[in-house]
């Protein structure tokens, strides 16, 4: 009987997962875990809005961005799925036809979880920079933090830490200002 532990997981054994989990594909690995919890859903999904209207939709902002929940990233041989993701318009002015995308975001979003942490600060934040993403930012609703990186000769550059209700105004979208504390309400 061959070896199964030692083949690299395919997109087939990605869909095999089912549909309570989310699933992802790093350097070769089938790495599972459970849907966000309320928590972590809520922060992901109030940034989502925040940044919506003014940077996807240009209302009270300026617009030029795509802005979306959980897409599946294929770079190279990885399937990543962060918790949001954005592209500038000039980078990917239309959506693809595929279910995943293969253009790299300009911008991620992790939401940090207890099971997610290693994932999404090592493995991911490489593979982001290596696959060129220019900005990243870690959201963590447990210590009401948010960190932000910019990809600066292949390094990433921590450019702000806020928390609590800090205003924020966060390259990328440092043209909004908002209050942090709406993502934990």
């Amino acid at each position: 009987m061959a070896d199964t532990a030692s083949k690299p997981a395919t997109y087939e054994d990605l869909q095999d997962v089912p549909p309570n989990m989310v699933a992802q594909i790093i350097g070769g690995q089938l790495i599972t875990q459970p849907r966000p919890a309320p928590k972590h859903a809520r922060a992901s999904s109030v940034l989502g809005g925040k940044l919506g209207d003014p940077f996807d939709y240009g209302d009270s902002g300026p617009g030029g961005w795509i802005i979306l929940d959980e897409p599946e990233l294929h770079l190279g041989e990885h399937i990543l799925v962060p918790d949001l993701a954005g592209w500038r318009r000039e980078n990917m002015p239309e959506l693809p036809q595929t279910a995943w995308f293969e253009t790299p975001p300009d911008w991620i979003c992790e939401v940090i979880s207890p099971s997610t942490a290693r994932y999404d600060r090592l493995e991911k934040r490489n593979i982001y920079g290596q696959f060129k993403v220019s900005h990243l930012w870690f959201i963590d609703p447990d210590a009401k933090t948010l960190e932000a990186f910019e990809l600066q000769k292949s390094k990433w550059v921590l450019i702000a830490t806020n928390a609590n209700k800090d205003d924020i105004a966060v390259a990328p979208f440092a043209e909004v200002p908002f209050s942090l504390g709406v993502l934990w309400s």
